[in-house]
């Protein structure tokens, strides 16, 4: 049975812990707000950058559309793009990603089709290495940048490009966390090649009609490959944000949860401090009458 002592060490060692889970919960909340207004940002970016495209899409027919667009007409080779953050200590966030990126690995698996994988973030490498190590192509450690920018994700997407481009690669599919809410992160997967022309964003032109000059294909040409870097920039905006507000609500629990055994390991000690005090008068008493 533990002494006094060694009951007071473990409530201080706890206090301290909870003072590390308070201090990390204010770091989080405080870069949450900062990380939320560039995902959000960038939603309108991303959705008018779909916009064009399926305009410019819809105006192409045959053999002359970007294979970026259409793809090549295999499936046979997958790549997959797994986006998670460097850092843990937020809940199942990272899990979640990975979870649902293994679930689709099997289902090509399955299918026959050949996976290799791409992975930005250590905890994503960290995870899928284990049992995927021999598939991944390339991991993209983003630790160090303090803002995301368009140049920082154009190395994954030339990566991306030139895979495709040289043949070992048919589709590309992303996994990431789209930012729902501060309690929602919703781990979501987004096609990259062929592009996922939404043809519900197409303008509605009142019966004009538009000539292109360049044409629609040496626009999309030039388009395509800006939208593989946008798609990915917001991803991962999507992605700072939900871990971000992962981080902040597992800690907001560690805290409160370090808070429940503190108050049960001081009424322990009470309780057994009591108990040993009355150990002592009851000796006390008992050796006064004695004498």
């Amino acid at each position: 049975m533990a002494s006094l002592k060694d009951m007071r060490t473990q409530i201080g060692s706890v206090k301290a812990t909870q003072k590390i889970t308070k201090a990390m919960q204010m770091v989080a909340a405080a870069k949450l707000k900062r990380a939320q207004d560039s995902a959000e940002n960038a939603r309108p970016y991303a959705k008018r950058m779909a916009a064009v495209i399926a305009n410019l899409a819809r105006g192409i027919t045959g053999d002359s559309a970007p294979q970026m667009l259409v793809g090549n007409g295999s499936t046979t080779h997958q790549l997959v793009v797994v986006a998670t953050a460097d850092r843990g200590l937020a809940g199942g966030f990272n899990s979640n990603i990975v979870r649902a990126a293994r679930e689709f690995i099997a289902q090509q698996t399955a299918a026959g089709n050949k996976v290799r994988l791409i992975t930005i973030g250590r905890k994503g490498r960290d995870q899928l290495k284990r049992q995927f190590g021999d598939k991944i192509v390339e991991s993209f450690d983003l630790s160090g940048t303090k803002v995301l920018t368009i140049d920082v994700v154009a190395p994954i997407a030339d990566l991306i490009a030139r895979e495709f481009s040289e043949g070992r690669a048919d589709v590309v599919t992303l996994f990431y966390s789209r930012f729902q809410s501060v309690i929602a992160q919703v781990p979501s997967a987004k096609r990259l090649i062929p592009a996922d022309v939404d043809l519900s964003a197409v303008e509605d032109t009142h019966g004009a009609v538009y000539e292109y000059e360049p044409s629609e294909e040496e626009l999309l040409e030039t388009l395509l490959p800006r939208n593989l870097s946008v798609q990915l920039l917001a991803s991962l905006l999507e992605n700072n944000a939900g871990f971000y507000a992962s981080q902040m609500s597992a800690m907001d629990n560690a805290t409160r949860n370090a808070g429940e055994m503190i108050n049960a390991m001081t009424l322990k000690y009470n309780r057994k401090r009591q108990a040993q005090i009355t150990t002592e008068l009851i000796e006390i008493i008992a050796g006064a009458e004695a004498l």
